[in-house]
């Protein structure tokens, strides 16, 4: 089991140095045509829910490009789960705001 994890854990620094800008987030945002997006604003986008949100969460959230009333219903809900995303959505979203060009 060990080394099967050892190869694992070297794929994941490799992925971090090469910038991790692969993702949900990344090609939600590329995809959603937005003059504003581009490879370099998405990939940042992208590193920043890498640092803030776990993958599930990152498909979630990628899920607002396309359908932003989404976003919306998910913030007014009361359903605990839904709240406890949006506390670490708020997170990605200071994260991002705080690193990607603007």
């Amino acid at each position: 089991m060990t080394r099967r994890l050892i190869p694992l854990a070297f794929l994941g620094l490799l992925g971090a140095c090469a910038g991790g800008t692969e993702g949900p987030v990344n090609s939600a945002c590329l995809a959603a045509g937005r003059s504003s997006a581009s490879t370099q604003r998405c990939g940042c986008a992208q590193r920043a829910a890498n640092q803030s949100l776990g993958f599930l969460d990152q498909r979630r959230a990628a899920g607002f490009f396309a359908e932003p009333d989404r976003a919306e219903r998910v913030r007014m809900s009361d359903s605990a789960g839904d709240k406890a995303f949006w506390t670490r959505y708020e997170g990605f979203i200071e994260r991002a705001k705080a690193s990607c060009p603007g």
